[in-house]
């Protein structure tokens, strides 16, 4: 019997691929890849002819035999069939297109019989990819460049700066490329790619270096916070294209390499930094053949410049047939290309479409460099232009005309966004797409497959090159163009959405748009720009700048637009978005200044006019939080508790949820613990579970910061273990947030709870976390926070000179920033340190003064403790009346307030003066009180650890 599998069994394997026609079955790695029934009849026809160009009439026959299609389905299909394969990622390639002909299979193919009873292999999942934001291009194939690697790879095996220099077109990015794949893992934790042709403005250079390496951006210096995220860390940094930005660039890399030592930065750029320390590799053409007729085939195939023409002409048309006086053509083009490797592409790809001959014959035509011998005392921009004009004189009228103005385009575009800027009354929409294509075709355009539909770009060198074509057409139509471009970028950002979801989902997808919509606002603020244009722009840009945590570059074009208010957008929802983002960004970037009150209070005005509830409850939230953190309390429930009938009027359970968030914390900090409690939980019981979406919209977590004065609410009424409980669990999800204010908040109000619950271990471990947070994002309030927290916690280890100056050095400077939220606690702290150094008149004076203080603005929370304070002062004086008054005066207010923890601090000082007194039964009636009304939680803290230390004192006399 015979065993053979009978002919309909073949399977067609090519790269990890395998076609099982008798099943209908494609697979990948073994694993069945979904696909259209079309598609699989073209992949079919392809992969049975590989190598073989079949017509287009050819494919329609057979795919649609009994139907009349157009050819627009034979290329729609194609491309879906490209795009499910993955031709072009990482060099795979599969299908061919012979430019007005037809298709062919590239890919190796091998025939195979399938094993009887075999299973299809199953594929192991691999981990996710990392984001695509920094992430190595895909890795090129370098020909000739094995000792351009090895060399650069050695001299990066340690943390250097280190440039490759060269003309455009060299080849410096590709090299640099490999470099990176090869080192990363083996030499360093990661690498990370810095596409700089994309930033036009040398100012925002650091910003872009901040989202490569995923660090959020909420300080004025943004290169201050990508050195903190570098500093104890091992990573390579590939700055591509630095020669438009050398300056910035030559001084960002000192100040890396000072700063983060551990860091290696590898640039590519056509001239050196010339920074401090600098090591520069200078990147030579490929090497070419000797001019010699009578050299063989073989011969001509040993030189690099050579093999890359041959390759990437095979590739562009896998029909194309070469015979030996064609590979003497290719030689001679690859000489007169001085073995430049990007001009040598474009030829090889112009072959591929119009033949060897033709080009060869283009190229002695039109493209007279004049290099050899004398090409390095050229200026090297000159040599990209002989270049590009090489190029440009190929095209046609219409594709000069469409690709002069694809130079409005920074970094990646889509085919919506070239017709709608290239299309005007000379050209359409149709022509304009179909123009595209053939510039893709020609490698004047990039194209990167992906998974958005942004693939098109345009190289930097080319797009410098497209600027100054599209400048001699004349101001008029370079102005039309820009204005189009500015245009298509306001509609798109006009429709991020209405819902902090859909603003968060669609800013997500538009992170790569940031070149083009900073372009649009550069242009629309400059001289030749159109203000009816900038201030919208601005307004709509806001939410993806602070989706991307960019808040000083949002508050720079804010501030712009504001200037612009009085071409009529007095009084309108684009105003009241621009005052909003911008006295949002000014109260984070600048300090609670009297501009980001103004701006906030305007925006409310707007709101209110417009009668936009929702937009006044988020405005709500930000004026009861700025005018919490500047210590006006009265103020701050003010706006809270209008904020209550706005969400009453709403009538929906986020909005009284919010509403009560706010009110709730205004109580806590007024000192109404009860009231507070009640408000708190009925915010929880209404919030749905803490969204970044939802962070993003309000400027801050509502859900977050409930829990946070919940659980200092908590330990205030008497329940340590529930407030611990609390504190642990909402510092998670601030984490969980990715949102570094969100996450010092939180990290702010645990720490007081840590320290008041006496657990100073948990409190220095906290510490530490928030000072790296707050120095990472150079959020200066919190900065200064840290200082006064490790003061707070160095006052109850009882080293009380180390905690006075660092107490006093963290007030001063939140007294500078209007930042009051904190000043309080962080002088009852001071105060106790002061007392312990037996500076009691000074620690009088101090709490006296912040008695005052609080009962002007309301921060009563703490008068209690202020109050006990105050009266361990007069003991340390010998006032002993004033001692009892004080603590009397504390013990009544604490119990007002339903602040239990701070009746058993006065209580236990009560129990140890009438003690002291020689009244021990008043004193063991205090404390027996104490423990009795307590209950069992919270044993373990330090405040009942004491009361149980008094107790078992007092009970031993």
């Amino acid at each position: 019997m015979d065993d053979a599998s009978p002919p309909n069994t073949e399977q067609i394997v090519f790269g990890p691929f395998c076609l099982v026609p008798h099943k209908r079955l494609l697979t990948r790695d073994g694993v069945p890849v979904e696909v259209g029934g079309r598609a699989f009849d073209l992949l079919l026809a392809l992969a049975r002819r590989p190598g073989r160009v079949l017509s287009k009439r050819e494919l329609l026959k057979e795919v649609w035999p009994d139907v009349v299609v157009e050819e627009g389905s034979l290329r729609f299909h194609m491309t879906s069939l490209r795009r499910l394969l993955g031709d072009g990622v990482e060099g795979a390639r599969y299908i061919a297109t012979q430019v007005g002909v037809g298709y062919a299979f590239v890919a190796p193919v091998q025939l195979q019989q399938p094993v009887a009873g075999a299973l299809p292999a199953v594929a192991v999942p691999t981990p996710a990819a990392a984001s695509a934001v920094g992430r190595l291009p895909s890795r090129p194939r370098l020909i000739g460049r094995e000792a351009d690697v090895e060399q650069v790879a050695q001299r990066l095996e340690r943390p250097v700066l280190f440039t490759i220099v060269g003309p455009g077109g060299v080849g410096k990015t590709s090299l640099a490329v490999e470099i990176g794949h090869r080192l990363e893992h083996a030499v360093y934790e990661r690498a990370r790619f810095v596409d700089l042709a994309q930033v036009e403005d040398a100012a925002l250079v650091p910003f872009a270096l901040a989202a490569v390496l995923g660090v959020p951006v909420q300080a004025e210096d943004p290169l201050a916070v990508v050195i903190a995220s570098l500093q104890h860390s091992s990573q390579l940094l590939i700055l591509d294209n630095c020669e438009h930005v050398v300056a910035t660039v030559s001084d960002i890399a000192e100040r890396l390499r000072e700063s983060a030592p551990g860091t290696a930065l590898l640039a590519t750029s056509r001239e050196p930094l010339r920074a401090r320390d600098e090591q520069v590799y200078w990147l030579n053409p490929l090497a070419l053949p000797p001019d010699d007729e009578h050299l063989s085939d073989d011969q001509l195939l040993s030189s690099p410049a050579v093999r890359l023409f041959l390759e990437r002409a095979t590739a562009g048309n896998a029909s194309l047939a070469v015979g030996s006086n064609d590979m003497r053509l290719i030689a001679d083009m690859c000489r007169r290309l001085d073995g430049m490797a990007l001009p040598i592409e474009l030829a090889a790809v112009r072959a591929a479409t119009h033949g060897l001959s033709t080009t060869h014959a283009l190229l002695g035509e039109r493209f007279s460099l004049g290099w050899s011998g004398r090409r390095t005392a050229l200026p090297r921009q000159q040599t990209l232009r002989a270049m590009l004009d090489w190029s440009y004189g190929l095209m046609s009228p219409t594709d000069c005309l469409v690709f002069d103005r694809l130079a409005a385009f920074v970094g990646p575009f889509s085919l919506e966004a070239a017709t709608t800027v290239v299309a005007d009354t000379e050209i359409d929409a149709t022509t304009a797409a179909a123009t595209l294509d053939q510039l893709a075709v020609k490698g004047l355009v990039a194209v990167d497959i992906g998974d958005t539909d942004d693939i098109y770009r345009l190289l930097e060198m080319t797009r410098a090159y497209a600027k100054e074509r599209l400048a001699l057409r004349g101001e008029t139509q370079a102005r039309l163009v820009q204005q189009r471009h500015a245009a298509f970028y306001l509609r798109v950002l006009e429709q991020l959405g209405e819902t902090p979801d859909e603003v968060f989902e669609r800013s997500a997808r538009l992170g790569r748009q940031l070149g083009n919509v900073r372009a649009a606002l550069e242009w629309s603020f400059g001289p030749q720009g159109d203000p009816g244009l900038a201030l919208p722009l601005a307004a709509a840009a806001a939410p993806l700048f602070l989706h991307n945590s960019l808040l000083a570059e949002c508050r720079i074009w804010c501030a712009r637009a504001a200037e612009l208010l009085e071409l009529g957008y007095f009084g309108t929802a684009t105003e009241q978005e621009l005052q909003a983002a911008l006295g949002f960004v000014l109260m984070f970037t600048r300090g609670n200044s009297a501009a980001a009150e103004a701006a906030l209070l305007r925006a409310m005005d707007i709101a209110q006019a417009r009668n936009d509830q929702w937009a006044q409850l988020r405005l709500l939230g930000l004026l009861q939080i700025f005018y919490e953190r500047i210590g006006d309390f009265a103020s701050s429930l003010a706006w809270a508790e209008r904020a209550i009938a706005i969400g009453e009027a709403i009538a929906e359970p986020e909005a009284i949820g919010v509403a009560a968030s706010l009110a709730g914390v205004s109580h806590h900090l007024l000192g109404d613990q009860p009231l507070a409690r009640q408000e708190l939980e009925k915010a929880l019981a209404l919030s749905a579970p803490s969204r970044r979406s939802r962070t993003l919209h309000y400027g801050f977590d509502h859900r977050n910061r409930t829990g946070l004065a919940l659980a200092r609410t908590l330990w205030l009424q008497g329940h340590p273990d529930q407030a611990r409980q609390w504190a642990d669990r909402v510092e998670a999800e601030a984490v969980a947030l990715d949102h570094p204010v969100t996450h010092c908040i939180a990290l702010v109000w645990t720490l007081g709870i840590y320290i008041w619950l006496g657990d100073l271990a948990q409190a220095k471990r906290s510490l530490d976390t928030f000072t790296r947070v707050a120095h990472t994002n150079l959020l200066g309030p919190y900065m200064a926070a840290a200082v006064g927290m490790r003061g707070a916690i160095a006052v109850r280890e009882g080293f009380a000179d180390e905690a006075v100056r660092w107490l006093e050095e963290s007030l001063a400077s939140l007294h500078g920033m209007r930042y009051e939220l904190l000043t309080t606690s962080f002088e009852l702290a001071l105060a106790d340190g002061l007392i312990q150094q037996g500076r009691h008149r000074q620690a009088s004076n101090l709490v006296e003064r912040t008695i005052g203080h609080c009962r002007s603005s309301g921060d009563a929370f703490a008068l209690p403790e202020l109050l006990r304070v105050k009266a361990a002062a007069h003991k340390g004086l010998g006032e002993s009346d004033a001692q009892t008054q004080a603590l009397q005066e504390s013990l009544a207010l604490a119990r007002r307030q339903g602040a239990r923890a701070w009746e058993l601090r006065t209580s236990m000082d009560l129990a140890q003066q009438s003690f002291e007194q020689g009244d021990l039964r008043q004193a063991t009636a205090l404390l027996d009180d104490c423990d009795a009304r307590w209950g069992p939680e919270g044993r373990d803290s330090a405040d009942l650890r004491q009361l149980e230390t008094l107790r078992q004192e007092l009970g031993a006399v």
